[in-house]
């Protein structure tokens, strides 16, 4: 697989200024996609096109650590970078579109063809077929593996106690390269799974007749089955439980998937196609079958949602059960501000947040919904909300690595700041990983707190 300039469809294509970006197709199952030479071939013509832009300098750590190693050839150009700078530059990018969202003026349609998170992985991709997947990436990519064996009731409490000691930190930066600083997350024996049965929420019945039932609205049914996701079920539970609760207030029945694994996200941002490929064999059956049963599809996690709604149809484009989970997966506060167009979304809100500082995630900012966390926080009375679009520098692993630990503080300093002079009565982020990222470096340990949980609080349940 030769990557060449995008093939014109149109005269505004083949001036490639004048349509909206797009994606192309992943040709993940060609071997010509795991060709080293060929990889390392369209690594420096996309690099010298990014030498000579620079746009995005300020994005994240994989554009400096190019920038940095053209500056210190002795001729300042691309082709004189040994290879292995282009493999540092690739382990540097975590993958969170942002640069072909809303930096890059070289994307599809332009001729140019630029799109460096998908070149990036498929350097990722072709490098672990070559080499393999090493120990440690797969630990850290083998969710539901870890979750369970953490979630047993005597194990979680040995690896929570582990996890919070300054001895069980060093052990675990020394054997899987986690940074002793970074945030990892505690384990639960008791999963929102089982809490959520234990309250009486459903798994998603037999489909109805019909393959699509009628919708409350045009855009939503007021049926949702729910993805818990690997951290909302393993890790905080009462993420799950706060959505089911602000959901249910407002008149949206809520089921349990029937069974479900992880979205493959922690697979993807490592390159590990193939184990992407197997988790979407598992997870997509169950989620058609949901939709089948007359529901739409929430997550409580942007790139879980991300996952389902755009890696996977890059991935499978002529897949249509993968194009109906991608038409029917909805943020939670996408879904609950679709009701509110529709004067469905109940404001009986008892308690005023304040002042809110609110971080937005890469992933969520990708998909372009807008900012409907931000607008839905905003409809309670006394309630002001301070939007932060920035990096948290978390991103997946990256930020626990302790290779990046250092550079991801860099990227999120910006946003820290921000929270940390904010003097607000709540912050939150949507994802709570890049929450805990905030706490890391704010002075004081100030907790965050979900979204999902703020508009709890302020419905009084």
């Amino acid at each position: 697989m030769t990557v060449t300039p995008a093939q014109p469809h149109s005269p505004a294509r083949r001036e490639g200024s004048l349509d909206a970006p797009t994606r192309h197709a992943l040709e993940w199952r060609t071997a010509e996609f795991y060709d080293l030479t060929a990889v390392e071939k369209e690594l420096e013509r996309v690099f010298d096109i990014c030498h000579g832009c620079r746009r995005c300098f300020s994005l994240c750590n994989a554009f400096p650590t190019l920038f940095d190693a053209v500056d210190a050839t002795d001729t300042g150009e691309v082709q004189h970078l040994e290879k292995k700078a282009f493999w540092e530059v690739v382990d540097q990018c975590y993958l969170c579109d942002m640069c072909f969202m809303t930096k890059c003026p070289y994307v599809p349609p332009h001729p140019w063809n630029v799109d460096f998170p998908h070149l990036m992985l498929r350097a990722k991709a072709a490098r672990i077929r070559r080499d393999g997947l090493g120990l440690r990436d797969r630990l850290l990519a083998a969710t539901d593996m870890v979750g369970r064996l953490a979630g047993i009731p005597v194990v979680a409490e040995a690896v929570n106690a582990v996890n919070a000691s300054a001895a069980g930190r060093a052990l675990l930066e020394k054997t899987l390269g986690v940074d002793r600083t970074a945030p990892v997350p505690s384990y639960q024996a008791r999963t929102a799974r089982r809490r959520l049965a234990r309250l009486g929420v459903a798994r998603a019945g037999s489909p109805v007749s019909e393959p699509h039932a009628a919708r409350a609205t045009a855009d939503t049914r007021a049926k949702v089955a729910l993805f818990t996701t690997c951290y909302g079920n393993r890790n905080q539970p009462e993420l799950d439980e706060d959505l089911v609760a602000v959901f249910e207030h407002n008149g949206i029945e809520v089921t349990l998937l029937a069974a479900e694994r992880c979205c493959g996200m922690p697979r993807f941002e490592l390159g590990d196609l193939e184990g992407v490929a197997r988790l979407k064999e598992h997870n997509i059956p169950q989620l058609t079958a949901a939709i089948a049963a007359g529901y739409d599809l929430v997550a409580p996690i942007p790139s879980c949602v991300l996952m389902f709604k755009q890696e996977l149809p890059l991935m499978y484009p002529g897949d249509a059960a993968v194009a109906e989970v991608a038409a029917c997966i909805f943020d939670p506060f996408e879904y609950l501000m679709l009701r509110h167009a529709a004067g469905l979304l109940r404001t009986d809100f008892k308690l005023a947040l304040g002042k809110v500082s609110y971080h937005v995630p890469c992933h969520l900012r990708v998909q372009n919904l807008g900012l409907k966390t931000r607008d839905l926080l905003q409809l309670i009375p006394d309630t002001t909300v301070d939007t932060i679009e920035r990096c948290s520098g978390h991103n997946g692993t990256y930020g626990l690595k302790a290779r990046f630990r250092a550079a991801s503080m860099r990227i999120g300093r910006a946003v820290i700041q921000r929270v940390q002079g904010a003097n607000c009565d709540h912050y939150a982020s949507d994802c709570p990983m890049a929450g805990q990222q905030i706490a890391s470096g704010l002075e004081g340990g100030r907790a965050p707190e979900h979204p999902l949980r703020l508009l709890r609080l302020a419905y009084g349940l």
